[in-house]
């Protein structure tokens, strides 16, 4: 271990009893009354002593005053060097900050929200270049010249500024325009991957639903196919009931509401009971009269009507 070494893990001795020094810088940086106790020195280096003083601001607990200063060789006079404030170990600190395009979140563009997109978006990739034409050698490059010799005889002569700007006939950016593709970048292979990645984690074949459901999507009347190679394994649910309503699901995702589900079976019916408690049984006032019942003693008026 070297002898400057040494020297500096012990304060210099003017450096250190420079307290109101540092103290008066302090308090000139921040405010009267907002440095608080001396908290220690520690040494940087050779004649050079850093002061901590405990910060009263408020918001800023744990955080210290450090106040550095230093001394020439062979010098007497302590001079100031830098006033900065420092956090402590149980320092209040603010969270790290993340920039907004790591913050974003889904579902947190609102109407009049502008999201840009980085020029090297790994999502993204060109859609078509004009400079992709055929070459001059090439039979399909001397029948698309023909055509637009014949094409441009019917244009309008003009300003440039007038013209609109058409694709020349033969080239890449004209058969995408035609076919309703010319759009400057396309979905990456990366973007699609993750796309399909979040469709199958919201709405595919490990969710809940799906796990419960009786058939799987690619069977329901209810999914509409999308175009391009995500159709090879997404949908649109268009079940208003659906929790998906609406939403892209995979075609092995599932709910309650598939078309072809089973009629809901009819609820048990209870037994009949051994006593009908609700039914009414009639029941005569006077017995019916049989052969072989013993007649009724008639009355007196009937009995004095028989003897005379």
């Amino acid at each position: 271990m070297s002898a400057a070494t040494t020297r500096s893990r012990t304060p210099d001795r003017l450096c250190a009893e420079a307290v109101d020094l540092a103290r008066a810088a302090a308090e000139e940086a921040a405010a009267p009354g907002v440095v608080g106790e001396h908290a220690g020195v520690v040494s940087e280096g050779d004649r050079v002593v850093t002061h901590f003083f405990e910060c009263k601001e408020l918001g800023y607990r744990g955080w210290r005053w450090a106040v550095t200063v230093a001394r020439a060789s062979r010098a007497k006079v302590v001079t100031l060097d830098e006033v900065v404030l420092l956090p402590g170990r149980d320092a209040l600190l603010a969270p790290e900050w993340v920039p907004w395009s790591e913050r974003l979140r889904p579902g947190d563009l609102g109407p009049g929200d502008l999201l840009p997109t980085d020029q090297e978006d790994l999502r993204l990739e060109p859609g078509y270049t004009t400079e992709e034409q055929p070459p001059p050698s090439s039979a399909v490059s001397e029948e698309m010249a023909q055509l637009a010799e014949a094409e441009d005889a019917d244009v309008t002569p003009g300003a440039p500024a007038v013209q609109p700007t058409i694709p020349s006939r033969g080239s890449i950016a004209a058969v995408a325009e035609e076919l309703g593709l010319r759009r400057a970048r396309v979905l990456s292979r990366y973007g699609l991957h993750i796309a399909a990645d979040r469709w199958e984690e919201s709405f595919g074949p490990k969710t809940p639903m799906a796990q419960a459901a009786p058939a799987t999507c690619v069977t329901c009347g209810f999914l509409s196919p999308i175009g391009g190679s995500l159709g090879q394994a997404f949908g649109v649910c268009a079940n208003e009931f659906s929790p998906a309503d609406g939403r892209v699901v995979s075609l092995a995702y599932g709910c309650g509401g598939h078309s072809e589900a089973a009629v809901m079976p009819k609820p048990p019916q209870p037994a009949p009971p051994v006593v009908d408690e609700t039914k009414v049984d009639a029941f005569p006032l006077r017995p019916a009269r049989d052969s072989g019942s013993v007649p009724e003693p008639a009355d007196e008026e009937t009995a004095e009507l028989g003897h005379s």
